[in-house]
This record gives structure tokens, sequence and C-alpha cells, in this order.
């Protein structure tokens, strides 16, 4: 009885406490028509304090979003358009010489800001990645001999073109696995297009107003951390992980050559992590399996390799997903 009562008392609070989720969709619908998927995946990273990668192809209102979002909330902005010359310093900072005092000063890089909007980011090469990495796993830059903390909340936001490969540097395997979600961004539909037309001929795009300060986040991620997340569920989604990784033990024999490696430890985090804050956003205080459902294909879409056999079949990490999710038991 008192568990039942724990969840409503809990669902109260979730109530009271996501009323800023209603707020931010609101203003990101001011902006951008549709792509409720990409709307949602942002919300979830934001939650979750888990960095994002879209990939869309040009002009899907990707960079717009991050930006739009950025402007909701009271927080600094960084834009990096990341190309082929950028230097690590470029992000992260450097140490400058200063001559009247005859030493050397901090110059602190764009990657000191609340969201990091990093475009086209595999466009840049393993040096600046690497620069990256140390940023978004420890939260913290090394810049000489000293180390700084990154401001909370952090939250890299990247963008990536699938179209169009001259020119840039597939991401090492330890950085896309750095991101908590890889959400893929589609067309518009119809009707929503046409919204899109109207709307840029008409200038009928509103101005922007923060409606949330980075400590209402903060206060959120704490009420998050409190969703109720059963034993039952915690099983449904080690079996999904470990069914990535043994496909042959879950009675998915034929994809086992598909797969060269299944997702990593951070997939079950992460898997559990998102599966919080999408209930959050519905406004409940425990996960179901749908939950789990729901955000599964991009948590783990970047975390599991494709074989040569997988390739050559044109079969993608999202069929694969797909096909576990239809076999693993649901609680």
């Amino acid at each position: 009885m008192s568990e039942n009562f724990d969840i409503r008392e809990l669902n109260g609070r979730i109530e009271s406490q996501s009323a800023f989720v209603t707020n931010l969709m609101a203003g990101m619908d001011q902006v951008i028509i549709g792509q409720k998927h990409l709307v949602e995946s942002l919300l979830i990273g934001l939650l979750s304090d888990g960095h994002i990668i879209l990939e869309g192809v040009p002009g899907l209102a990707k960079t717009l979003a991050i930006k739009t979002l950025a402007s909701l909330i009271d927080a600094s902005f960084s834009r990096i358009q990341f190309t082929p010359d950028l230097l690590p310093a470029d992000v992260v900072g450097t140490m400058i010489y200063s001559q009247k005092d005859e030493t050397f000063q901090v110059k602190k890089g764009p990657v000191f800001a609340n969201f990091i909007l990093a475009d086209e980011i595999n466009r840049a090469p393993a040096k600046v990645q690497s620069a990256l990495l140390e940023a978004m796993q420890e939260r913290q830059v090394t810049l000489g001999k000293e180390t700084f903390a990154l401001p909370k909340p952090f939250l890299v936001l990247a963008t990536q073109n699938p179209i169009e490969q001259e020119g840039t540097y597939p991401l090492p395997e330890a950085q896309v696995d750095r991101f908590m979600l890889k959400a893929i961004i589609d067309y518009p539909k119809l009707d929503e297009e046409k919204k899109i037309i109207h709307q840029q001929i008409h200038h009928e795009v509103g101005t922007i107003r923060p409606v949330m300060k980075t400590d209402d986040i903060l206060n959120a991620r704490a009420v998050v951390e409190m969703v109720y997340l059963d034993e039952k569920i915690e099983q449904y989604i080690t079996d999904i992980v470990f069914a990535t990784r043994y496909p042959e033990k879950y009675g998915l024999k034929e994809i086992k050559e598909l797969i060269s490696f299944g997702g990593s430890p951070r997939a079950s985090i992460n898997l559990a992590l998102a599966s919080r804050a999408y209930a959050f956003i519905k406004r409940r205080g425990y996960v179901v399996p749908e939950d789990v459902r729901a955000i599964a294909h991009d948590v783990l879409r970047h975390r599991i390799g494709l074989s040569y056999e997988a390739e050559a079949a044109n079969v993608s990490s999202d069929e694969l997903i797909s096909r576990i999710l239809n076999k693993v038991e649901v609680p």
C-alpha cells in the first residue's frame, strides 16, 4: 500500500515539476513545425544529462531546433562549425603569453557554455574529436597544467549529414558511444511542409523568450532520478542489450552473423536513464515497457556494429533493433 501511495505522491510531484515541458514544447512549436520526435529527443537529453547526435539531410531544422531550445532556456550557447582545418584550441581554448605580466593566461574556448551546437561534427579531424571527448565525458577541460570544470548543465548537441561523405571523418567508436541518443530526422509530412512554407513567407515566427532557467533543469533532473524503475523493467533493458551481443540466446540465431559487436554497458545505463526521462515527459512517476521500446532505437542504433554481411545485405541497425524488440519477452 505504501508503494502505491509513494507512486501517487511522485506522480503529483512530476505533474507540478513537468509543467515546464509544456512551455518548452509550446516554444519549440512556435518555430519548429512537426518534428515531434526531434523535440522529444532534445528534452530527453536535457533531462538525462546526455549528449545527442542528430542525423538528417540538410534543411530539416536540426540546427534551428537546437538554437531554439537554447533560446528558451536562460543559458549560455555556443555554435561551433566543424571544418577540416579546425584545431583543438578553437574548441577548448588555449594558453596565451602576456608580455605585460610575463605569464601565460587562459583563453577559454567556445566549449565553455551550457549548450554546445557541434555543427557537422564529422567534418573535423581526430585531434579535435579527442579534445571534445574529454569535455563530453569528464565535463572538464585541461589547458596547460590546469583543469577547468564546465558549467552545469553541459550538453553537446551534434549534427551530421548522412549523404555527403567527401571530406568527412567517421567519428571514433569511443566518441559515438558517449552520445546518449542518435536521433534520425526525417522529412516533414505534406501538411507540415505547407505550414512551413506559409510560416516563412508570412514571417510568422514570433520572438523566442526564455521560459526557464538552468536551475529549473537541475531541479527537474533530481525529480527524474526519482522516477520508479521496477526490477522487471531493469531485466527487460538488460535482455534487450544482451540480445545485441548474444542474439542466439534469444532465439535470433539468424542475425548473429549480421552483428560485429553489440551494445556496451553504457547502452544499458542510457536505456534506463532515457526511459525515466521519457516517462517524466509523459507525466508518469514510473517506467513502463512502452517507454523502453519508444527510445530503444535512438539509444542503440549507434552502438551496434554491422558486419560485412549486414552491409552486403543492406540491413540497417534499426532493422536489427526492431527484430530484437519483437523477440525479447516483454514483462
